[in-house]
This record gives C-alpha cells, sequence and structure tokens, in this order.
C-alpha cells in the first residue's frame, strides 16, 4: 500500500478546478503499473513521487496521461509539490522545491500560492499552412478567426492560437475525428485586459484540446499557459495577469502568471491554488 492523494490545481474554490491523483513513495513501481493506474484514474494527469537521482533535486517526478507518458505538465507539478509538501517532504531551500522529470529541473516557489517556472520550450515558432488549415478543421473554425499562432510545445506537443477574443474561445465545438496527434491551445482576451466585470478579473479565456492523450478538453493547464505566456506576455498580453480556463465545462480554474526579469534572464512563473481533495493509500 502506498499513500495517495488528489489534489485539485489551480481554482480558489472547492473542486472547481484541475484534479491529479499523486502516488507517494512510488520507487519500485513499473511503467507498466503507472500506465495502468493512470488510466484507471481517467485524470488528465496521474503522478508519482520517487526519489531524485539528480543532485539539488528534492524529488523526482514522472506524470502520465490516460494515453501515456509526459516529460512535463503545469498543473501535475503544482499538485505533486503541494502533496509532497503536506506529506513533511523538506525542501533543500525554504522558500523553494526542486522537481526533477522528463524535462530536467523544474523550480517551484512557495508564496502566497505554489509557482513554477515555465521550462525551455521544446519547438516553437510560426505555424506552418498546411498544419493551419489543419487545425482549423479540428476546432471547426474558419482560418480567418485565428488572429496568430505558433508551436509553444514544453512537453505536451501544443500549438497555441489566438482567437479574436474569449467568447470566440468560449464558442470553439472542435470536429474530435479531425485531431489525430494534435494538442491545440486557443486564448482570447477579455475586454478591458480583466476590468471588465463579466471577467471576473482574468485578462484572457484559455482552452486546451488534447484528445490524442486521452483527455478531450482538459480543465485547466499549466503547460499549456506557460506557453501561451512565453509567446504572448509583453506583447499581446501584459507581463502580469490572470487566465481564466475551464469555463466551458463547468469549472473556474485561475492561472496567475508573471514574468520576471528581461532578455535571457526573463522567466515566466505559473501559479495556482492548490487544495486536497482526498487522502488515503492505494494499492497497485
Amino acid at each position: 500500500m502506498r499513500a495517495f492523494r488528489q489534489v485539485d490545481v489551480f481554482s480558489p474554490l472547492p473542486l472547481m478546478g484541475n484534479p491529479v491523483a499523486v502516488v507517494h513513495d512510488a520507487d519500485g513501481l513499473a511503467e507498466e503499473q503507472m500506465a495502468a493506474f493512470a488510466r484507471w484514474t481517467n485524470l488528465s494527469e496521474t503522478t508519482f513521487l520517487l526519489s531524485p537521482t539528480t543532485p539539488g533535486a528534492d524529488y523526482r517526478l514522472r506524470i502520465w496521461t490516460p494515453g501515456g507518458e509526459l516529460p512535463f505538465a503545469g498543473h501535475p507539478t503544482l499538485g505533486s509539490a503541494h502533496a509532497w509538501l503536506e506529506a513533511g517532504g523538506v525542501p533543500g531551500a525554504a522558500d523553494t522545491l526542486v522537481q526533477e522529470c522528463g524535462a530536467g529541473l523544474v523550480r517551484v516557489r512557495r508564496g502566497e500560492r505554489l509557482a513554477f517556472v515555465a521550462p525551455p520550450l521544446l519547438r516553437s515558432g510560426p505555424v506552418a499552412a498546411d498544419d493551419l488549415t489543419r487545425i482549423a478543421e479540428a476546432l471547426a473554425i474558419d482560418e480567418s478567426d485565428i488572429v496568430d499562432a505558433a508551436w509553444i510545445d514544453n512537453g505536451p506537443g501544443w500549438v497555441g492560437l489566438l482567437l479574436r477574443d474569449a467568447d470566440a474561445v468560449l464558442a470553439v465545438r472542435p470536429d474530435l475525428a479531425r485531431f489525430g496527434d494534435l494538442d491545440v491551445g486557443v486564448v482570447g482576451l477579455y475586454p478591458g485586459g480583466g476590468a471588465d466585470p463579466g471577467s471576473e478579473g482574468a485578462a484572457v479565456e484559455v482552452r486546451a484540446f488534447c484528445p490524442g492523450l486521452g483527455v478531450v478538453e482538459d480543465p485547466v493547464t499549466g503547460s499549456l499557459n506557460a506557453g501561451i505566456a512565453q509567446w504572448l506576455a509583453g506583447s499581446r498580453l501584459p507581463t502580469s495577469y490572470v487566465a481564466s480556463q475551464g469555463t466551458a465545462m463547468g469549472r473556474r480554474g485561475r492561472v496567475h502568471v508573471s514574468v520576471e526579469g528581461e532578455g535571457p534572464d526573463r522567466e515566466v512563473w505559473v501559479g495556482g491554488d492548490t487544495r486536497t481533495s482526498i487522502t488515503g493509500t492505494v494499492a497497485i
């Protein structure tokens, strides 16, 4: 039996964020066991906390979707850090945890809420015209509805689309049969950059579609929001803002983004509220 927690991430309200299943003390589990348990939980991600293998890391994390393993994902990073601390984990530094994962070492900062520093993009830059056509067909929108597009892949394979506004994002009704291996994130601005009462303080609305990973639509997505900020913060978006996600699914996700530094020292921090919803033990 191993200790288990299910942590709700990216919402100030109970049961309105994105849950992650966290298995503690997972050393000794085979990949087949991890994959089977992730399929069984059927959450967007299930994680396994293990002993670190890299100097300077506080713990090692493996992240699985129902469809396979990811080198990095955002809400599992925050939820697993929360679970590790709650279970008595003591980081090497008082205000920062260091997570070892497939994407390398990721720093997680403690404060008003946990926040991770966005890892480098594995793929960035413009999207080819034929890919844009395929993406528009998968989202069931016209190509003219796309204001801008870029690859913003930090592990899951994200391509990002900027639509004309938040209402256009909420109106998307994707054609899932056309997605194939696409993992698509869409973002649109609210009027007034969060000042409009209808936005509830959010500057943008975000949605994430990744049926190839076994997740039709992800409720709230840290990796996607990190990629969006690396792409748009400081140009089309401010360097500090709150993103709303999950609205179309009846959730109330809030992702807190801030950019610190400039040039090669620039860091994008992605934070959110975390709370444990379930504790217990699990037999795998």
